[in-house]
């Protein structure tokens, strides 16, 4: 969960940022900096609360998934995505967790391409950037399920793209047990999550 607000950082007069001064910026920055549509935002460090959940779900899913050819990786790494048109400035997010099974688009610094599963952990400062904005990024680039693990309401939303690669809400839990539709195996305790 990050504890923090989202910071928009564009140059004077509200100029959009170039994919060039973008990687500019990150080789003079030690900041979580993402890169969407021409505006950069900057993510402080997670809290304890955060790095626990985040802890938790990794292992289950390192664990699910070891020697499947499928892994998982956390934040802070870099997904630049590969669902936009040809003429579209890239789109550099770091999602908190991300289980990738295509391995072709991992480079040294990064991966390029689109994971099959995105988990958001919201705070109270960003609940919209991970809700709405992410929600909607992540539609757009067809990542094929998309998790926001709540801690301020202690519930856990799953969204999975349907035929016409619209997000359904598969899932809106407090308690009991939520289940992935595309990573076979992958449940989680709700409760369990969050104590």
């Amino acid at each position: 969960m990050r504890w923090w607000t989202v910071i928009e950082l564009k140059v004077p007069g509200d100029r959009l940022i170039s994919f060039m001064e973008y990687e500019e910026m990150r080789k003079d920055s030690d900041e979580r900096l993402e890169y969407v549509d021409g505006v950069v935002y900057m993510s402080p460090s997670p809290s304890t609360r955060h790095q626990r959940i985040s802890v938790k779900l990794s292992a289950k899913l390192f664990n699910l998934l070891d020697g499947t050819g499928c892994e998982v990786l956390t934040a802070p790494y870099d997904i630049e995505l590969a669902g936009g048109e040809k003429d579209e400035q890239p789109t550099v997010i770091i999602p908190d967790l991300s289980v990738i099974c295509d391995q072709s688009g991992f480079t040294d610094q990064r991966y390029i391409g689109t994971p099959d599963l995105i988990i958001e952990i919201v705070s109270p400062s960003n609940q919209s950037y991970d809700l709405i904005f992410k929600t909607n990024l992540y539609q757009k680039n067809k990542v094929k399920e998309y998790w926001i693990v709540n801690p301020i309401l202690d519930n856990i939303m799953v969204y999975t793209l349907d035929e016409n690669d619209q997000y359904c809400l598969v899932e809106n839990e407090k308690e009991g047990i939520v289940k992935s539709r595309i990573i076979e195996g992958f449940e989680v305790d709700v409760q369990a999550i969050f104590n």
